[in-house]
């Protein structure tokens, strides 16, 4: 009896040993993980100046027109500055599937201003009168401003690249607004706010955006299109490619190495290639498809990556790594 008790205890003190072995194993390489983590987001210490930055877009609503600025502060879902925020916006359908101009490329003909306190949208397409949005309203979640008291405010569901959301409906005259723009009829789509500070979606970690399809940040160097163009017979430019920052004076495709970017003093970690689609193809001053798939057709004879697939890389997405303001002429700084 004593021997096998003693067996039995060899044996429990072998299975105790080995599960404390497995979880030491486990804690090294947790520990390794978070190490190699803090590292990866760790700045560099040398930084090299590769150009200058010319131009900073931001599109409030996704899929339509550009707003210029000179400067913009930068957080974690994105360019901002007080309510003018990048990507914040989205159309939907009645059901709360994303729209895009994938499949309405008029869309892009939507322009958005701001009145100078960044409080108030002001929306003008063709044949459609100027729509005036209050987004206080919908940023805060309070009914008081709304133009329409029968507004529900009470938050929805949003489906992005398969991932929910949670948004605020923009109210009856704003569907009506977009429906009778896209499908000239009085229902069919809805504007939808996303109102929060973080990211609620994880494609890219919290370096996701607001609404962005991959993260809250797109930066394109002007050479890149430059050289593209040399290869078209019809010219594109870089807005046809959406990007939040242009650079001016690196060597074309230099992006692709960069894993660094500092602008001014904000500090950016490249995340990933920008793979490009058929939304390259639509003229941002027509909102018309290039027949012959121009410039996505080109691009994908020379610039495509095998291990991700058929889509051309064309500019690099971007996380913050610091909180601060760029603005147009800040030196550009990469490692």
């Amino acid at each position: 009896m004593f021997s096998k008790a003693l067996g039995e205890w060899s044996v429990s003190r072998q299975t105790m040993l080995l599960a404390a072995g497995l979880g030491g194993v486990t804690v090294l390489a947790a520990g390794a993980w978070l190490l190699k983590r803090r590292l990866d987001n760790t700045p560099p210490q040398r930084w090299q100046e590769a150009g200058v930055l010319t131009d900073i877009y931001v599109y409030p609503i996704k899929s339509c027109g550009a707003i210029v600025v000179p400067a913009i502060g930068c957080a974690g879902t994105g360019p901002q500055q007080n309510l003018l925020r990048d990507r914040t916006f989205v159309v939907t359908t009645e059901e709360g599937k994303f729209v895009t101009a994938r499949m309405k490329p008029k869309m892009v003909l939507v322009v958005p201003r701001f009145d100078d306190r960044c409080e108030t949208m002001f929306l003008t397409a063709p044949g459609m009168p100027e729509l005036r949005i209050d987004v206080r309203q919908w940023a805060s979640g309070e009914s008081g401003g709304s133009s329409n008291k029968q507004d529900d405010q009470t938050p929805k569901e949003c489906i992005v690249w398969g991932e929910p959301v949670t948004v605020v409906d923009c109210g009856e005259e704003v569907a009506r607004w977009f429906s009778r723009y896209l499908v000239d009829r009085d229902t069919g789509y809805r504007l939808r706010y996303y109102p929060h500070e973080h990211a609620q979606r994880r494609r890219q970690g919290s370096d996701t955006g607001a609404l962005h399809d991959e993260t809250s940040y797109m930066l394109f160097n002007e050479a890149s299109v430059t050289d593209l163009n040399h290869r078209l017979d019809n010219k594109v430019g870089a807005l046809q490619f959406r990007p939040n920052f242009v650079v001016r004076g690196p060597k074309a495709y230099a992006e692709d190495r960069w894993r660094w970017v500092r602008i001014g003093e904000v500090v950016f970690r490249y995340r990933i290639p920008c793979l490009r689609c058929v939304f390259t193809t639509i003229d941002p001053e027509t909102g018309i498809a290039d027949p012959a798939k121009e410039p996505l057709r080109t691009l994908k004879e020379y610039r495509q990556i095998p291990a991700l697939g058929e889509s051309p890389a064309f500019g690099i997405h971007l996380g913050l790594r610091g909180d601060g303001t760029v603005k147009v002429g800040d030196p550009v700084y990469v490692a």
